[in-house]
C-alpha cells in the first residue's frame, strides 16, 4: 500500500533522497525530484509524485508513484499539459531529458511498482488496502489516478568547458518554446516538444539563475550571476531591455528569481516579480521582493525582507505571490497588486 503522510507541525511528506526541484503536475498532484548524484552512495535519483487532499481537518499527501532515473540526478524541471498530452522536462547535469507523462486510472486493488528509465514497463501489484462494508455495498469499483513516465529525447543544453550543468528550464505558456540556461551563461531556445534548437541568446557572462515566460506578451526574462536581469522578445530572439535599480547604500545586489503574473485589474498585461539578495550577507542588509512592469521596465513596488530569499511563486491569476527564505525556511504570501 502506498504510504500516506499526514501533516504534523507543517510536515507534509518525506522522501529518502535530497530534493532539488518541485512542480505541480496537476491541480492536486505534486512532483518532487532530486537524488544523490552519479556517485555510488546508495541514494537513488528520480521523481516522486504525491496526491494532495484534505480530510476536513488537515492536508494529506499520498505517494502515487516513484520513478528512478539511474545515475542522473534531477536538478530542475518543468511541466506542460494540454487537452491531449502532458510532458515533463528535467535537467540532468548538462542535458535536458524529455518525459511523456501518461495518466492511468486504476482500480483501488492495483498499483504501479517503482520503475526507472531502463525498465519502463507498466507492472501491477496487489494493494493491501482494506475494503469496508460500505465499499462493497456500493457495488462500485474504487478508482484512483496514477501516472506513467516514459523517457524520450535527451539533449545537451549547456557547454561550459569546466562543468556543464543545466540550471533552469521553462516551457512557454502555449507549449511551443522551451528555454534553458546553465553555467555557460547562454539562454537557449528550443522548439517544443521536438527538442530542436532554435536560437542562442548571448548577453549574460555568468551562469543563469532563473528564467520565465510571460503570460500575455512575447517576453522571456533571465537573471544571472553577472547581476543582469534581461527581458527578451523570444519570438524575434532580440533583447528588449535590461532592468536596473539603484540602491541607496553601497551594498551590491544580485537578482535570484523571476516570475511573470497577470495583472488582475488590467486585461492581457503582465507584471514581473523579482527577488534580489545582497551579495554579502552582513547584518542589517535586506533582500527585496519587487514588482516590475515589463512593457516599460519600471519598478512599481518593492518590499524589504530581513533574510536572503530562495524561492518565488505566483498564482496563475496573479492574485497572490509567495516567497521562500533561504535559511529559516519560512514562506510568506503577499497580495499581488499591492505586495501587502
Amino acid at each position: 500500500m502506498a504510504p500516506v503522510y499526514r501533516t504534523k507541525d507543517g510536515l507534509l511528506a518525506k522522501v529518502n533522497f535530497p530534493l532539488y526541484t518541485v512542480q505541480m503536475l496537476t491541480g492536486r498532484h505534486i512532483l518532487v525530484g532530486g537524488g544523490g548524484g552519479s556517485s555510488k552512495t546508495g541514494v537513488a535519483n528520480g521523481f516522486e509524485i504525491f496526491e494532495l487532499s484534505h480530510d476536513g481537518k488537515k492536508f494529506i499527501a499520498e505517494e502515487v508513484i516513484r520513478h528512478e532515473t539511474g545515475p542522473c540526478v534531477v536538478m530542475n524541471c518543468s511541466t506542460y499539459s494540454d487537452s491531449k498530452r502532458s510532458y515533463l522536462v528535467a535537467g540532468q547535469e548538462s542535458h535536458c531529458q524529455l518525459y511523456h507523462v501518461r495518466s492511468i486510472v486504476l482500480n483501488e486493488n492495483e498499483n504501479i511498482e517503482t520503475i526507472n528509465d531502463e525498465q519502463p514497463n507498466l507492472r501491477h501489484r496487489k494493494n493491501s488496502k482494506t475494503i469496508s462494508k460500505q465499499d462493497v455495498a456500493s457495488n462500485k469499483p474504487l478508482k484512483k489516478l496514477t501516472f506513467m513516465l516514459q523517457a524520450s529525447d535527451s539533449i545537451q543544453t549547456d557547454y561550459n568547458k569546466e562543468e556543464p550543468i543545466q540550471r533552469v528550464v521553462r516551457i512557454s505558456k502555449n507549449g511551443k518554446i522551451m528555454a534553458t540556461g546553465g553555467t555557460d551563461g547562454i539562454v537557449r531556445l528550443w522548439k517544443f516538444a521536438a527538442m530542436e534548437h532554435l536560437i542562442d541568446l548571448k548577453t549574460h557572462t555568468k551562469e543563469i539563475d532563473d528564467l520565465d515566460f510571460s503570460v500575455h506578451d512575447n517576453y522571456l526574462v533571465s537573471v544571472a550571476k553577472d547581476g543582469l536581469a534581461i527581458i527578451w522578445d523570444f519570438l524575434r530572439g532580440k533583447e528588449v531591455r535590461q532592468l536596473s535599480w539603484s540602491h541607496s547604500g553601497e551594498t551590491k545586489y544580485l537578482y535570484k528569481r523571476c516570475r511573470f503574473g497577470p495583472i488582475e485589474e488590467e486585461n492581457e498585461k503582465s507584471a514581473l516579480y523579482m527577488l534580489t539578495n545582497p551579495v554579502n550577507s552582513a547584518k542589517n542588509q535586506n533582500s527585496y521582493l519587487q514588482r516590475w512592469f515589463p512593457h516599460d521596465g519600471s519598478l512599481n513596488k518593492s518590499v524589504q525582507i530581513d533574510e536572503n530569499l530562495a524561492a518565488l511563486a505566483v498564482r496563475d491569476d496573479g492574485r497572490f505571490v509567495a516567497i521562500g527564505t533561504m535559511f529559516s525556511g519560512s514562506v510568506f504570501v503577499y497580495i499581488g497588486f499591492s505586495l501587502q
